[in-house]
């Protein structure tokens, strides 16, 4: 057991009983790190598959280790007791999963992966391009094992092209991908999206290619690659850059919080804090003037269609010096009662007021998870909301191999003797 995992609650206990959600009975691989690939097994296990995650036994997820810790005392310099401490950072990411310890250097490693590929339905993981090859486990070999196979791998740079070999990370997909080059303000270096949006985009298309393979693979009995790239999934997410380019030659570059052509539509100051407002359409327009006490200037004629409010010239001189003027005196809370209802108008948001929002608390979106001697969790819930076979957003992520004897004697059919013998040689 590693330093900051929090110790395994019982390694031949037997998994918690599942609901019948709409992945019931299929078994998921995750042989993944960090976030991308963890994420996404993590959303196809909320949605009810047995996701089994794979860690080596002296090197596990590293993510462990990232802050911030639920469990362990502090001392008075606020550290922590390691042995006692579980990553919420980790947790976060790895609710439902069964734990596994394996070496996939060792041959016996790749053995065990190869009869439990046999018995599984997808497999997910996030390494650079062509390790998983070295390996001799790759989406090659383990087709030969189980042809049904969905093999999902999420990398920096995808499985074919010049890069494929690059190491990378979520800034590697912002700065190669073209959205860091274009977000920030025009007259200062441009800015990386504050979260890490290239894992997390690549997440979510791995997903949907997963689905997407399984429901081929359950029809037909042929599996596929999933072949999903970072730097691919961020290019995705720049809106009209590419068009703009290609039929105007036109750059994008960094424009602050405002859009490239649909005006209004920014943030804008207010008594305690700031509001965005989208209200650009003309019924949206006369509506805030009605609101805001100035019907009249819904026919202006300088201001009174659309297609003028988007003029750069006349936003800056007409609109934009109204809505200050509208918004300047009155709290984000009034803003949003008087007119959140009617026009597109929010308030901007810290975490700490999202977290005690009642619409998200409504929506089920922070949920809270009891971790055994550690205490609770308050984390991320779902957004995928199915009325007849909801995912379930709370479980608790595993411990260290946690699941190693069970899920090799039940689902691997293993011996206790083997499973011993693998342990005694340092495999598991």
């Amino acid at each position: 057991m590693d330093p900051g995992q929090g110790k395994p609650r019982n390694k031949n206990s037997e998994p918690p009983a599942v609901a019948r959600r709409p992945l019931s009975g299929v078994v998921v691989l995750d042989i993944t790190r960090v976030v991308a690939g963890p994420y996404c097994s993590m959303i196809l296990a909320d949605l009810g598959a047995t996701v089994i995650k794979i860690e080596n036994p002296k090197e596990p997820d590293y993510a462990r280790d990232f802050p911030p810790f639920i469990g362990g005392d502090a001392d008075a310099e606020g550290r922590t007791d390691t042995d006692a401490r579980f990553s919420a950072y980790f947790a976060q990411y790895n609710r439902h999963k069964l734990g596994l310890t394996l070496d996939l250097s060792s041959e016996d490693g790749k053995q065990v992966l190869r009869e439990l590929v046999a018995r599984s339905d997808v497999l997910v993981e996030n390494f650079r391009a062509g390790v998983m090859d070295k390996l001799g486990v790759g989406e090659r070999d383990l087709r030969t094992v189980n042809p049904r196979l969905v093999y999902t791998a999420i990398s920096g740079f995808g499985q074919t092209g010049p890069y494929r070999r690059r190491p990378a990370y979520d800034n590697s997909a912002q700065a190669t991908g073209g959205l860091w080059a274009q977000n920030g303000y025009a007259d200062r270096p441009p800015v990386r999206v504050g979260t890490i949006i290239g894992d997390l985009a690549a997440t979510m298309y791995a997903v949907i290619g997963t689905l997407a393979a399984l429901r081929h693979a359950e029809a037909t009995g042929e599996g596929q690659l999933v072949d999903v790239s970072q730097q691919d999934s961020v290019l995705t997410l720049t809106e009209n850059a590419v068009v703009s380019y290609t039929v105007e030659k036109k750059v994008a570059s960094p424009l602050g919080n405002a859009h490239p052509f649909v005006r209004p539509y920014e943030l804008y100051p207010c008594r305690d804090g700031f509001v965005f407002f989208g209200g650009y359409t003309d019924k949206f327009w006369r509506l805030t003037c009605e609101m805001f006490g100035e019907p009249g200037l819904a026919s202006d004629p300088e201001i009174d269609t659309m297609s003028k409010r988007f003029d750069a010239e006349t936003y800056e001189k007409r609109v934009h010096p109204l809505l200050q003027r509208w918004f300047a005196d009155r709290t984000k809370a009034e803003l949003e009662d008087l007119a959140a209802d009617q026009v597109p108008l929010s308030a901007i948001k810290s975490v700490d007021e999202i977290v005690a929002d009642p619409h998200i608390a409504a929506r089920d979106m922070i949920v809270d998870v009891e971790y055994p001697s550690l205490g609770e969790l308050r984390m991320l819930g779902t957004p995928i909301k199915l009325d007849r076979t909801p995912a379930d957003p709370r479980g608790i992520a595993p411990g260290v191999g946690e699941h190693t004897d069970m899920l090799l004697r039940s689902f691997g059919g293993m011996s206790d003797e083997r499973i011993t013998a693998l342990r005694d040689a340092g495999v598991i």
